[in-house]
């Protein structure tokens, strides 16, 4: 089969946002977004508020404090009407509340965009109270984008972390799946995995595989990214060939079993809607959900033109 190209793009990539670089380097000027800012919450499992639509549901920053309260994060300027917009952590969501794993499909995508930021920096936050070097308690400064160290004057950033995740089929009708011991029986997603230091992509997708599979794959080709705030991931999606004859060796103990799914098993998931802990599947195979890379990748080799 020759190769093929993401169909559709998950969420979280496709917001067109001003992340106001500029102003966030200026504690005067984003200290001056508070007056007029907008906030949401998120609380500590990742919920946020949202109005009886499911959107983002703000509220003013004025109405919490006169000036940016210790922990608030400045996300970006509204793409409506450039007002700042800002995110803080809270106990409890009070009214209605998102999960961030499935309410982000009824977001639009600048939405979708925005909570990505808001879940990606204060998940960092969180982590990231004390200097790695010293232990020393570090401020926050830019806008929630930086921490420094008052003695020293060491800064660190937003950490994020790099992961492959490959669909790896045969070239033809076969792709191999994998499922975690802990998920319920028939859930099977790709394989992936994080880099390791001084790893290209290529070489992580390579390893990854056959640590988790014993199946050696060739011609990695990279496909799309998605932005993966749980806790503050970057997907970077592949494909890859392996051979449906070599023994598949579950080595690392990642996985519980991995196997071969024909291309018709697959196309009957999708179009049966067979989605993890959704429905009543008619076949030995349900699919993760359409906020997920993995669905994306997928979806696109099931459906590839043959």
């Amino acid at each position: 089969m020759a190769g093929f190209e993401l169909r559709t793009s998950p969420p979280f990539t496709l917001a067109d946002l001003d992340r106001a670089d500029l102003i966030r380097k200026d504690a005067e000027a984003v200290s001056g977004r508070w007056a007029d800012g907008r906030i949401l919450e998120v609380d500590h499992r990742g919920r946020y508020a949202v109005d009886a639509g499911g959107a983002l549901r703000w509220s003013a920053a004025v109405g919490r404090a006169e000036s940016p309260v210790p922990g608030a994060v400045f996300l970006c300027l509204d793409p409506s009407d450039g007002v700042g917009l800002w995110a803080i952590r809270v106990e409890e969501i009070t009214g209605p509340a998102g999960d961030p794993r499935v309410g982000p499909l009824s977001l639009s995508a600048d939405e979708a965009g925005i909570l990505a930021i808001a879940l990606g920096l204060l998940n960092w936050q969180r982590t990231s109270a004390y200097s790695p070097v010293d232990g020393t308690p570090l401020e926050s400064a830019e806008g929630g984008w930086v921490r420094v160290n008052p003695a020293t004057g060491v800064e660190e950033y937003p950490r994020t972390d790099p992961a492959i995740i490959v669909v790896v089929h045969d070239g033809a009708d076969r792709v191999l799946l994998g499922r975690q011991s802990v998920w319920p029986a028939g859930w099977y997603s790709t394989l992936a995995g994080f880099v390791e230091p001084g790893e290209s992509l290529e070489q992580c997708v390579v390893r990854e595989v056959f640590e988790e599979s014993g199946v050696r794959v060739r011609s990695p080709r990279y496909l799309g990214s998605q932005p993966w705030p749980f806790p503050r991931s970057l997907m970077l999606g592949f494909e890859a060939v392996g051979d449906p004859s070599a023994p598949i060796v579950l080595a690392d103990g990642e996985l519980g079993d991995a196997r071969w799914f024909h291309r018709d098993d697959v196309l009957a998931a999708l179009d049966h809607a067979d989605d993890w802990g959704v429905g009543d599947p008619v076949g030995p195979l349900m699919l993760p959900g359409a906020i997920s890379i993995s669905r994306s990748l997928i979806e696109s080799w099931a459906r590839a033109p043959r």
